[in-house]
């Protein structure tokens, strides 16, 4: 066997439990979980950066990333946390921005490029950080700590990408043919693609079916339906996004930090886009 798929297999079988417990259980010990995650997502995009002779403000932004869901989930289930939250944040990101292009005014030049630094501190914040705070919503916005309910419709988005990722990977080598997009990806197919969507639509049934009405989740299987068709193409499109950050500083993976897998970039790549949007379906839907 392939020594890389023995320590992504080693990993994941120690990994994957653990995850799933600290989802079923919420509460600080998933936020302070997304925190890391953030945290390290953001040191690899500066790494990123640093590549091309871009340099953030690196403090900043880990500090501020490694904030973000804390704050998210205190604001959930807190409701003096939640109102001082709502009326403030509109005040703490413009003192936070002014905060940023300060530093950028004293410690970057002209030479030293300050617009792609400040850009780059924004960017690592919303992106691996903000995006996937959105998970503390779809488990905690209806359902409280450990609860089945709130677990699954966790674990609902974030199967379907996985089967989405895996058949897309098998569909695009058995069948091959055109590119997806070969400036940014080229092991990606388009019948991959298409592979891929059709796993993760064999998912809503199974859901429908087995899972939701066993923990109390009424969703009609049309809204399933849709909801992992839509995850299925944006999971795609996150993939593809962290691909051509990864190809303009000339690097495989973002990291070296997850064995067999490469950084918390190349993990997270699907689900920067995918929570937030099953976020939004849920809500649209009334799920949450």
């Amino acid at each position: 066997m392939d020594s890389n798929l023995v320590r992504r297999v080693g990993f994941a079988v120690v990994a994957i439990p653990l995850a799933l417990a600290i989802i079923w259980y919420g509460g600080l010990p998933l936020a302070f979980l997304l925190s890391l995650a953030g945290t390290l997502g953001a040191r690899e995009l500066f790494d990123l950066a640093g590549r091309q002779g871009v340099h953030p403000a690196r403090t900043l932004g880990l500090v501020s990333a490694a904030a973000v869901a804390p704050i998210t989930y205190a604001a959930l289930v807190a409701p003096d946390v939640r109102e001082l939250v709502l009326a403030s944040w509109p005040y703490l990101v413009a003192v936070w921005i002014i905060v940023l292009l300060s530093w950028a005014l004293v410690a970057r030049p002209p030479a030293e490029k300050p617009l792609e630094a400040v850009s780059v501190t924004l960017l690592a914040v919303v992106y691996t950080a903000a995006l996937p705070a959105f998970l503390l919503g779809i488990r905690h916005l209806s359902h409280p700590g450990r609860s089945w309910a709130g677990a699954w419709l966790v674990f609902f988005p974030l199967v379907v990408t996985w089967v989405c990722d895996t058949a897309a990977m098998f569909g695009g080598r058995a069948m091959g043919g055109a590119k997806l997009a070969p400036a940014i990806s080229p092991g990606k197919t388009r019948s991959g693609a298409v592979s891929g969507i059709v796993g993760g639509l064999l998912v809503a049934p199974i859901f429908g079916t087995m899972v939701f009405p066993r923990v109390g989740l009424e969703v009609p299987l049309w809204q399933l339906l849709l909801l992992a068709g839509v995850l299925s193409v944006v999971g795609q499109i996150g993939d593809l996004a962290e691909s051509l950050l990864k190809r303009e500083a000339g690097v495989k993976d973002s990291s070296r930090l997850i064995p067999g897998h490469g950084g918390v970039l190349d993990r997270f790549d699907s689900l920067y886009f995918v929570i937030p949007t099953a976020a939004a379906m849920y809500r649209l839907f009334g799920v949450i």
